[in-house]
């Protein structure tokens, strides 16, 4: 019989692995397991790339500043950690699209930049009347079988054009990975839109069919967004995290410097010089210091070679009278043949009305392109001057700067699931049951860089670790 209890560790602690932290550690109570639970994270704060700034009646995310409602991981966890009263959604409002140095509003019915209304898109502005028939052409094109993978590129300019992707799918999903779309991974991002063409042929009736009527109903009756964050921000549930797993072992500011097997265990050396067993381990860290951490093994070339582009946003509050705006809406992603430095702008008092006092405007802009990331480098001033130089292009800002402003960079930070992607991290996760059995990678680098995409590969995690301890506790029993 196991005379000592087991001893789970958790690497990394962003999102992923705070969600496997509180899992684990809630199955273990509901359980009676005798396993004992850390937390190393290698910077002095948890929550990874959620950061929120509160100053003088403003909210300011640095980081992302919500989630999709309709995942149901994230607004869960929220109730789970006894936030649910903080749930805000966003308010409604038309999003645009800067094409041509003209605000084009959003084609309404439009999934992803795909038409579901006939309508919207035959009176946009941001098509010419060429670009609109070979959009159109999608409801002859038969469905392409494709053995493997594709780019998100090459899938729409086949089944919509050249202009629907350049003008408007490409800076919405250029906005959420921050990548190249002639690169990205279909399979790794948007599967359901090749299951979609294979299923329905057209991909535009397709969407128009398996779109949910309910989301209709939805948005009629309730008249909110379908975004959600927590008042006090997205900070709010680090700190919950924090607070809840103030009883496990909680390191911060140490480095996981090396794993190696031991016997049926692992031993973990850590920067401080102390060294930790563990049976199993839960790697809920960037792609980029696996290699590092595991002693370089073969395994992980892909990983050597997987790249990550770096962003900056720029927070910046204004007096409410010193910025007009002609368009009612939330904010603005920029077509990729616009000739601006940034890429996208939220109008977050708008957007998010309780985060900006009444008499005040704060609005969030992105800078950093792949390919093009030279401004993320520059000097605070630098990258401020030139939003407020874009910015004063697009609507009418009175004042020559802001009356403050938070730049963020987030350096090599935005994993890239190029074409393939899918298939190399399932070789290496089937290698791993092998070569380190016990060992579970999980995190925005490989499944889902999303926050519920983060929560459910924690979840996930937390079932693969309790699957494991229980066979190996059955192996040392028998």
């Amino acid at each position: 019989m196991r005379k000592r209890n087991q001893h789970v560790t958790i690497i990394g602690g962003g999102l992923t692995g705070l969600s496997a932290a509180y899992y684990l550690k809630r199955e273990i109570q509901n359980q009676q397991l005798e396993v004992e639970l850390s937390l190393i994270e290698a910077s002095p704060r948890l929550g990874g790339k959620i950061q929120t700034v509160r100053r003088n009646g403003f909210t300011i995310e640095r980081g992302p500043d919500s989630f999709l409602e309709r995942k149901e991981s994230a607004p869960q966890l929220v109730k789970d950690l006894g936030l649910e009263s903080k749930l805000v959604n966003n308010a409604t409002g038309k999003s645009y699209v800067l094409a041509n140095d003209k605000l084009h509003p959003m084609p309404e019915g439009a999934v992803m930049g795909i038409p579901t209304q006939i309508m919207p898109f035959v009176t946009t502005g941001l098509f010419s009347v060429g670009g609109k028939a070979r959009a159109a052409a999608d409801f002859l094109l038969p469905a392409k079988n494709i053995n493997g993978d594709q780019s998100l590129g090459q899938f729409f300019r086949r089944r919509l054009g050249d202009q629907v992707v350049e003008n408007l799918i490409e800076p919405l999903l250029s906005g959420i990975y921050a990548g190249d779309i002639d690169q990205l991974s279909l399979m790794s991002t948007f599967p359901q839109f090749y299951k979609v063409e294979q299923e329905h042929r057209s991909l535009i009736l397709g969407l128009k069919k398996s779109t949910p009527k309910s989301n209709q109903t939805y948005k009629a009756e309730r008249k909110k967004g379908i975004f959600q964050t927590v008042q006090g921000g997205l900070q709010t549930i680090i700190e919950a995290f924090e607070e809840n797993l103030s009883d496990i072992n909680l390191l911060k500011g140490t480095k996981v410097l090396d794993i190696k097997k031991s016997d049926d265990k692992y031993e973990i050396t850590l920067s401080n010089g102390d060294k930790m067993e563990s049976d199993s381990i839960i790697l809920a860290a960037p792609h980029t210091v696996v290699p590092a951490i595991l002693k370089d093994h073969a395994l992980f070339d892909y990983f050597k070679a997987m790249p990550s582009t770096s962003v900056a946003t720029v927070a910046m509050a204004f007096p409410k009278n010193a910025v007009r705006m002609d368009q009612e809406g939330t904010g603005f992603v920029i077509s990729r043949n616009s000739d601006y430095t940034i890429t996208a702008c939220t109008w977050t008092h708008k957007k998010w009305p309780h985060t900006t006092p009444d008499d005040q405007v704060m609005l969030r802009a992105y800078v950093g392109k792949p390919g093009d990331q030279a401004i993320v480098d520059q000097p605070d001033d630098v990258i401020i001057k030139t939003v407020m130089d874009d910015l004063k292009r697009i609507i009418s800002i009175d004042v020559d700067s802001p009356n403050f402003a938070y730049v963020t960079r987030w350096k090599q930070a935005m994993p890239q699931y190029h074409v393939g992607h899918k298939e190399k991290i399932k070789r290496i996760k089937d290698r791993m049951k092998d070569v380190y059995p016990g060992i579970f990678l999980s995190g925005a680098s490989y499944e889902g860089i999303g926050l519920p995409d983060c929560i459910d590969q924690g979840k996930t995690a937390v079932q693969h670790v309790l699957q494991f301890l229980s066979e190996e506790t059955n192996r040392v029993i028998s």
